[in-house]
């Protein structure tokens, strides 16, 4: 087979396929942006679409910021305020500081926390920062100035711009940079409200389609779909059950060579996965002893969880069958950094999976 017939399908490039043996998988969620999202009568918060515009400001230790480039990478939640405020501002700054003490360890790495003022004329960087200083906040709270005209571009792009600081609507905007999608919250919903909203907020479009859905690994610990299991790794996954006895000791034992075969990358920054379509039987117990005895290495997850979680993830990755005894006999590669996902047959010769395991490991992301 020649090298121009080994190119795959990836988002928006070629289109060829290995027959048989290979075929192509996308995941249409993360070729297109997600639609917006309009809430019912009785939702709390409204979501909205926004592109963060590229404006420079300034934070409260003077430091130079492009806007757009540090929500970029992050979930973050903006409100508006400002150092002579005597009425909603404390309030809302207290709000802050209560957050990141319920975020713990999040706050200042994936969630960073950023106040604007509307004041820009009069709320210095020396001013925000002592007004920051009363609340006793951590470091993943970033209070913004600068330019009146730039601030007034900012707001007015993230709909928050009042013309008369004293008439500014408490409002809070929870979102990702990456998923360009954000949600209205009322500025004086609880630190408590905020943090759930937080928790619920998809760092990317890929969290946002394959989901955090709650699992559970054959030593009890529950485990997110995308956070744990899949983000920024390389995956091998298959669906089973323990008391197969057709296709599902072949594909272990295909498992069991690759788990040879890349060695100390294993359990790093590649992750055999193995998901139960029979989670009635294969409690967590039962895929430890199962582990065991095909002498599965700590890197090779085995996977169970409620009937409802395991149908939704294996939608996701387009698995799902309506009994356990007509499960795909198929495995799932995928490199969640670079994007590149692949399928092989579970029964082709073991070699020749592991010449496919290996394309996607050594995936460069061009």
């Amino acid at each position: 087979m020649t090298q121009e017939n080994k190119m795959i399908h990836r988002n928006h490039r070629n289109k060829w396929m290995w027959p048989w043996l290979l075929l192509a998988l996308s995941f249409p969620a993360l070729q297109a942006q997600e639609a917006p999202h309009t809430p019912d009568a009785n939702s709390q918060a409204a979501t909205v679409r926004i592109a963060m515009p590229d404006v420079v400001v300034t934070d409260q230790d003077g430091h130079a910021v492009h806007f757009n480039a540090l929500v970029q990478d992050k979930i973050a939640v903006i409100d508006t305020v400002f150092t002579s405020c005597t009425t909603i501002c404390p309030v809302m700054g207290a709000n802050f500081t209560r957050l990141q003490k319920l975020l713990g360890p999040r706050s200042g790495n994936d969630v960073l926390l950023i106040s604007i003022s509307i004041d820009p004329v009069n709320d210095t960087p020396e001013r925000l920062r002592a007004w920051k200083e009363k609340f006793h906040a951590g470091p993943g709270w970033i209070l913004l100035t600068g330019p009146k005209a730039d601030v007034d571009y900012l707001l007015k792009t993230l709909q928050m711009f009042a013309a008369d600081k004293q008439d500014h609507t408490p409002l809070t905007l929870v979102g990702s940079g990456k998923t360009g999608n954000w949600r209205r919250v009322s500025g004086l919903a609880t630190p408590a409200q905020l943090a759930e909203i937080v928790a619920g907020t998809p760092a990317s479009a890929a969290q946002s389609y394959f989901t955090d859905t709650l699992l559970v690994d054959q030593d009890g610990k529950q485990l997110r779909f995308y956070s744990d299991l899949l983000k920024g790794k390389v995956v091998v996954i298959n669906t089973f059950f323990s008391t197969c006895t057709n296709s599902c000791p072949v594909m272990a034992s295909t498992l069991a060579r690759i788990q040879e075969k890349i060695g100390d990358q294993l359990g790093k920054s590649v992750h055999l996965i193995s998901i139960t379509v029979d989670p009635e039987v294969d409690t967590p117990a039962k895929l430890k002893e199962f582990a065991e005895h095909i002498k599965a290495k700590p890197g090779w997850e085995f996977v169970t969880g409620t009937r409802e979680n395991l149908d939704l993830v294996l939608r996701k990755i387009g698995q799902y069958a309506e009994n356990r005894d007509s499960h795909t006999n198929l495995f799932i590669i995928g490199n969640e950094r670079t994007g590149l996902w692949k399928k092989a047959l579970g029964m082709a010769k073991s070699d020749d999976i592991i010449s496919i395991v290996e394309s996607v490991i050594n995936d460069p992301g061009t």
